[in-house]
């Protein structure tokens, strides 16, 4: 629409509703990851024309019971702020003059672009109230042991990098955030920050684009040069040694996790796919070498699994674990990822990864938000590969290929939290 404002129209007759996102895309930052949390939560309190979050409740109730909600993400190098609409398509409603499609644009830009300001600032009451609310957010992320011992590993493969923070930010850093710095904040990030614009439902492309172009908050929008990261991985320097972090806290099972730096040369993204498949015979399913053998054979963990992180270039491997059990869960642990590098996997493993992974691919179109997530991915990867290509490309992925890939991963960081 304009110079790093875009739209996307993913047109779909299988849905009733429409879903209206937008996302403001932003390198993260230890400056400005606190503030991004703060702001996202302020700008749903009110705005301009609907200053209290009552106002904007009946607004939606207006509009056949829409629904809104926003919300924070960390994709690759880039935090993410996210604002959705979701309200019944103009298709099912009585034959009026009423145009809810429009209306749930205007609302949702009227949120994002025209916020409450008082005195120069935003609502100082407002403020107050979301720092306390991300305090707590913040303060609470250890109740969730699984979560905090993969955000901890994390923090210890990447200290000082992106990849490190803690997507809700930090409690020290919300002091030094008030009304008028927070304003100052927003007004450059609305500046110069990626913006996308996703509109999804059984709708016409032209009749959209008409709506946004027509709309006045758009229109007051400057061109610009956004400043964001292409998710596209960078190649890592190998670690001399594993770093061994051990973490004490009241929990009855213990929390492992092995963080995997992928060593590759090149940014090919065929290494996706070829990680992808590698991933899900790791540890990616209930078929895979974790679950099946230090899981169910050695019954040594409650839980196991891995994940591949494209864009970080890293694997992370998570089990829950009896606490004495860490030595030998460890060492088993280790074995499945060098029997990878060694071809200790057959034919079916290979078809089993695969077929698990395209189940996930094909029902990826079977929500709404689900959908407009996967696209808004392969833009900040500055890609745009269908469905219908992702599942030829995890087709196509041999086994010469994983074995190769699998040469590539070395241990960076083992954590555990234990009692």
């Amino acid at each position: 629409m304009k110079n790093g404002i875009k739209l996307h129209v993913i047109n779909k007759d299988k849905f009733k509703t429409n879903v209206i996102a937008i996302f403001l895309s932003t390198p993260l930052t230890r400056e400005s990851v606190t503030k991004n949390a703060v702001l996202s939560s302020v700008l749903r309190r009110g705005c301009k024309k609907y200053k209290t979050q009552e106002e904007i409740s009946k607004r939606l109730e207006e509009m056949y019971g829409a629904e809104f909600d926003s919300g924070l993400d960390k994709i690759g190098k880039n935090h993410v702020l996210k604002f959705y609409i979701e309200s019944i398509n103009d298709e099912f409603l009585p034959k009026t003059e009423e145009n809810v499609l429009k209306e749930s644009i205007e609302m949702l830009t009227e949120i994002i672009f025209n916020p409450l300001i008082k005195n120069d600032g935003f609502d100082e009451e407002y403020i107050n109230q979301e720092k306390q609310n991300i305090k707590q957010i913040i303060e609470a992320k250890k109740d969730n042991k699984a979560t905090y011992a993969i955000f901890r590993c994390m923090e210890e493969m990447y200290k000082n990098a992106p990849e490190g923070l803690y997507k809700f930010g930090y409690v020290e850093d919300l002091e030094n955030i008030d009304s008028k710095t927070l304003y100052n904040y927003y007004k450059e990030l609305i500046k110069n920050c990626k913006i996308d614009i996703f509109v999804s439902g059984n709708i016409e492309e032209n009749k959209v684009i008409d709506i946004i172009e027509n709309n006045e908050n758009i229109k007051q929008l400057n061109d610009r040069t956004p400043i964001y990261n292409i998710n596209k991985p960078k190649k890592k320097e190998e670690t001399e040694k594993e770093n061994m972090v051990e973490e004490a806290m009241e929990v009855v099972q213990g929390k492992m996790v092995l963080g995997y730096d992928v060593l590759l040369e090149n940014d090919d993204k065929k290494n996706r796919y070829i990680g992808m498949v590698y991933n899900s015979i790791l540890g990616g399913s209930a078929s895979s070498k974790m679950f099946q053998n230090v899981r169910e054979k050695e019954s040594l963990a409650y839980t196991a699994s891995s994940n591949y992180a494209y864009a970080s270039n890293h694997i992370l491997i998570m089990a829950g674990i009896e606490i004495c059990n860490f030595n030998k869960a460890l060492e088993l642990t280790k074995k499945q990822v060098e029997d990878m590098k060694k071809g200790n996997f057959n034919d079916e493993d290979i078809q089993n990864a695969k077929k698990t992974i395209i189940s996930g691919i094909k029902s990826i179109d079977d929500e709404q938000d689900t959908e407009v997530m996967y696209f808004l991915g392969q833009e900040l990867i500055n890609a745009n590969t269908s469905l219908e290509e992702y599942i030829s490309l995890i087709n196509n992925v041999n086994r010469d290929e994983i074995i190769d890939f699998a040469n590539k991963v070395k241990l960076n960081t083992v954590y555990f939290l234990k009692n």
